[in-house]
């Protein structure tokens, strides 16, 4: 007998759980002054709370595919969210800076295998053609969570304290876990594939690596002309290519290499990942510049840039709506065009530009962006067969944190050098608005760098196709899939 699925009642339980476990992302950030004075750190190491949080993400996510085809939805899932919530407590909790780290790093363990659990699973529930929609749906959460994070948490430690961060989490996370405990069913079958330890090895290490080395270089004021940070970037890039050769060697392999041989996907990803860089690094470059050269407060240039952050969530599903009854190329063409003239826009913003042209051009920014990321990670992910949907969503969302760790580094390295370089071209000592002309020149040069990138998303979209399921159009026109909504 076909077993039937409850597809909302399952979609509901994915939501409540990674509304919380991402938004958690973003909620510290805005903390982490106040954890500096409270247990007396400097700045390079209480950004450990949010590198470290990355850091782990990345290395888990191509354990995923292996961990999905091991346990089941349930287990995976419940398991995960009570690994979130462990980390939540110890966090919450936390005596000194050292147990604080540990909780949130549990706290990224949960966080990291959770959205690959969910992609695949909804990509096993839902056929290709009401795919956007739900992707879309599950994308409101995604985009939303971090974006009202930073403004939530000011509000959180201005009247409760940064340990409140946790502490209103907790009930959520356990509200999720109950739920999920009582609603959701089992997606997919379990096959059990064979764990290659030295692919593990060589991923963590090549991934871990080239998170934490660009991470660094973004972070630290040497930026790629430390010798150190190179090296680790080094072994990073020769364990990524390693790890890659053995993948195409083994029967069992664990993240399967081969679906970049499907050009959407390959299309698709390449897009999702420019695109993620460029969004991750003007979180960055933005506010940097909001509070320096147009010289408005941190909590005002929070402000400026939350229509933009929150309309890239509210667009979700009506992208993924639109997505299913257009294709991709309606949305992904016309957004990466968008996207172009905003860097445009950017590498020549100077501090006269009025606020509102600014405000403007950052709405379109993420209105652009709400039409590219998810259309072009669906269309990628609808090419495949079903079997390769767990390596399908493992390199998308592995990918995910590599760019935003790639964009942040190389904007804001570009950003000092052209800062250094305008400023050794000067004479004199270095005043207020010398600094602020510096800045105005360093962004004007990382903005020229993602007008390039933004060029190439452009190109590739013309040759973006929508893209056709083997599994759905061939398996599933001889037997109906057994996914039924009750």
């Amino acid at each position: 007998m076909e077993q039937t699925y409850n597809k909302k009642i399952i979609l509901v339980t994915f939501m409540i759980g990674a509304f919380f476990a991402i938004l958690n992302e973003t909620l510290l950030n805005i903390a982490l002054t106040e954890l500096m004075e409270v247990f007396n750190l400097e700045a390079p190491t209480v950004q450990w709370m949010a590198t470290g949080f990355m850091l782990v993400m990345g290395v888990l996510m191509p354990i995923s595919a292996l961990l999905i085809q091991w346990f089941t939805t349930r287990q995976m899932f419940l398991g995960v969210m009570t690994i979130f919530l462990a980390g939540t407590i110890i966090a919450a909790s936390a005596f000194n800076f050292p147990m604080l780290l540990t909780g949130r790093m549990i706290q990224a363990v949960g966080t990291g295998l959770l959205i690959p659990v969910i992609m695949n699973a909804l990509l096993l529930l839902y056929e290709p053609e009401v795919r956007g929609r739900i992707m879309g749906t599950f994308g409101l959460v995604i985009m939303f969570a971090p974006a009202i994070g930073p403004t939530l948490s000011g509000v959180i430690v201005d009247f409760l304290g940064w340990r409140w961060l946790f502490i209103t989490v907790i009930p959520f996370a356990v509200f999720s876990i109950l739920f999920a405990w009582k609603y959701l069913q089992n997606v997919g079958e379990i096959t059990r594939p064979k764990a290659d330890v030295l692919s593990i090895i060589l991923s963590s290490i090549g991934i871990g690596g080239i998170v934490y080395g660009f991470s660094s270089a973004g972070e630290s004021g040497e930026g790629f002309s430390s010798i150190s940070i190179l090296v680790i970037i080094g072994i990073a890039l020769l364990s990524l290519i390693l790890f890659v050769i053995r993948q195409l060697k083994l029967e069992e392999p664990l993240l399967d290499v081969r679906v970049f041989a499907y050009k959407s996907y390959a299309r698709g990803i390449t897009i999702f990942v420019i695109v993620i860089m460029g969004m991750f690094a003007s979180e960055i470059v933005m506010p940097m510049y909001l509070q320096g050269p147009l010289g408005f407060s941190a909590k005002m240039a929070g402000l400026l840039l939350l229509p933009g952050a929150l309309l890239n969530g509210l667009m979700s599903p009506v992208m993924g709506t639109l997505f299913d009854k257009f294709g991709p190329r309606k949305l992904i063409i016309p957004g990466t065009l968008v996207f172009v003239c905003v860097m445009i826009f950017f590498s020549n913003i100077g501090p006269s530009v009025p606020v509102w042209s600014f405000v403007l051009a950052y709405v379109l920014l993420m209105l652009s962006i709400s039409a590219i990321l998810m259309p072009s990670q669906t269309n990628a992910l609808n090419e495949l067969p079903k079997h390769l949907y767990p390596h399908g969503t493992a390199i998308a969302n592995t990918l995910q944190p590599i760019g935003g760790a790639l964009g942040v580094s190389i904007f804001v390295s570009i950003m000092s050098q052209g800062e250094r370089s305008y400023l050794n071209g000067q004479n004199g000592p270095v005043t207020e608005e010398l600094a602020h002309q510096a800045m105005t020149n360093g962004v004007h040069h990382a903005y020229w760098f993602a007008l390039g990138l933004s060029i190439l998303t452009f190109v590739i979209a013309l040759f973006i196709k929508k893209a056709v399921a083997p599994d759905f159009n061939q398996e599933g026109a001889d037997k109906k899939d057994p996914v039924t909504e009750t």
